[in-house]
């Protein structure tokens, strides 16, 4: 790998890869998941609950950039560094396996978008020519990323910047067409919404907002590229507040245009909808366009994640060694291939799916929780035994308790998502670890240790009830 700055990512680099990756599918669908769930009452709890959950998160981030400036591609390999090479594995497997997913969702998202002016050619973003043109984005772009990895980065930050314009119109917009009285109306929930506690209302919003969250982790993935080790840190805070700031007022601004019920019932992308009940149909053509841009770039930007992951775990000896092998542009091509061959497969995949929008988005959600609650618990680890606290004791007992909450956010999402995806998920780790005996073997080493041989027991017992759920139709994708 070069080692000269001029090839490295500099803090606005690092920033719009996290702005990148988050500013996604999932801002442009915000309005009609939330209006499905709750009022504006529960949507502000809701982002309470998971704008601090996630800020402790990027603060574990930061705190592990700075005190374990060894350790790169950082969400499997601090997994790897506390709770050892079986559940370094399952990380790096489950986040490159939900980042899959999730660039599946956005294909099916630009099918439904471009349904919304050619239906009988689109239709949800599942039919034939939907998955023809799907497919053919993805080897465009798989052959774009193999020019390069900084080629590409570049793209994604004027891609960025393109995609936030529409959301800032979106927000002006609505700010101006502000009504207070129905705000008020729908505060506490639409009156011809159907009946349901507060406690329901929230839950039922908490996998849309990890989905809106996931790439948070962004600069910490691209940390080997980064000029100065402390930007990693800076520039994840900075894309969380901006972010954060974007979805807050998409979710909470269409409350005070429309009755909750309206909102509900609209077609997604769900900004489009809105924007055009308030100022016509342009308005839905303009959000259309910027639903396109952001999806487009988020998925470079998601496509680069998956091939480091696979590359640094199998650097690292946690992946087949096949997935180490770099082209002369330094973008690790087998790992490439794989994560597109995959994503393919479940593209196609769609076709047969009943509602394949929704479900890969909450399988994506699921899918990154793990990799997250063992973030955090190496956060709690490494402030308990003060490694890399030599010149800072002070901040030992913070960097403790924000690492904790994260922890208990993270595990309050797997309540929240059910166990139906806690089986699911199962169901893709255990054929997953096939890998993980085929780089074992490779390295001639032990595969498990007495308590990761529980671990992946309890892996398996998981995925066979998750399978027999989904073959006697007890578990409906």
């Amino acid at each position: 790998m070069a080692t000269g700055n001029a090839q490295k990512l500099s803090l606005f680099a690092l920033t719009s890869m996290v702005v990148g990756s988050m500013v996604g599918a999932g801002i442009f669908n915000l309005p009609g998941r939330f209006g499905a769930a709750t009022g504006p009452f529960g949507a502000i709890i809701a982002w309470a609950i998971a704008g601090t959950g996630m800020y402790m998160l990027a603060r574990v981030f930061q705190a592990l950039a700075e005190k374990k400036p060894d350790i790169d591609s950082g969400v499997f390999a601090y997994a790897k560094a506390g709770f050892g090479n079986y559940m370094g594995f399952l990380s790096a497997f489950g986040y490159w396996l939900g980042s899959c997913l999730g660039n599946v969702f956005y294909w099916v998202l630009i099918g439904s978008t471009l349904g919304r002016f050619f239906p009988g050619i689109f239709g949800d973003g599942s039919s034939a020519t939907a998955i023809i043109v799907s497919l053919i984005g993805i080897w465009a772009f798989h052959f774009l990323i193999l020019r390069g990895v900084e080629q590409a980065a570049f793209i994604n930050t004027a891609v960025t910047i393109a995609k936030i314009v529409p959301i800032l119109v979106f927000i002006l917009v609505l700010v101006f067409a502000f009504n207070y009285s129905q705000f008020s109306e729908n505060f506490f929930g639409g009156a011809d919404m159907p009946a349901k506690s507060l406690v329901a209302q929230v839950r039922d919003t908490m996998l849309i907002t990890v989905f809106v969250f996931l790439g948070i982790e962004g600069a910490s993935v691209y940390s080997r590229f980064a000029k100065e080790r402390s930007d990693v840190g800076k520039a994840t805070i900075l894309g969380f507040v901006g972010v954060t700031g974007l979805m807050v007022a998409v979710t909470m601004l269409p409350y005070a245009a429309m009755p909750q019920s309206a909102i509900a019932a609209v077609q997604q992308p769900s900004m489009a909808s809105v924007l055009e009940a308030v100022v016509g149909h342009w308005g839905a053509v303009f959000i259309s366009i910027g639903v396109l841009v952001s999806v487009l770039g988020a998925y470079l930007a998601w496509s680069l994640i998956c091939a480091e992951v696979l590359f640094a775990a199998a650097k690292s000896n946690d992946m087949p060694k096949l997935f180490a092998a770099q082209n002369g542009n330094r973008v690790p091509a087998n790992a490439l291939w794989l994560t597109n061959i995959v994503v393919s497969l479940f593209v196609i995949s769609t076709y047969w799916s009943r509602d394949a929008f929704n479900f890969m988005l909450d399988m994506t959600s699921v899918t990154a929780l793990l990799p997250y609650l063992l973030v955090a618990g190496y956060g709690i680890l490494i402030a308990r035994s003060g490694e890399g606290y030599e010149t800072t004791p002070g901040d030992r007992g913070r960097d403790q308790v924000i690492a904790w909450i994260a922890a208990i956010y993270t595990i309050f999402m797997f309540v929240a998502a059910g166990l139906k995806y806690v089986l699911l998920v199962a169901v893709l780790f255990v054929p997953g670890t096939i890998l993980y005996f085929w780089a074992r073997r490779e390295q001639k080493l032990q595969l498990f240790t007495p308590t990761e041989l529980i671990v992946f027991a309890v892996t398996l017992i998981a995925g066979l009830v998750g399978f027999y759920g989904l073959v006697t139709g007890i578990i409906t994708p």
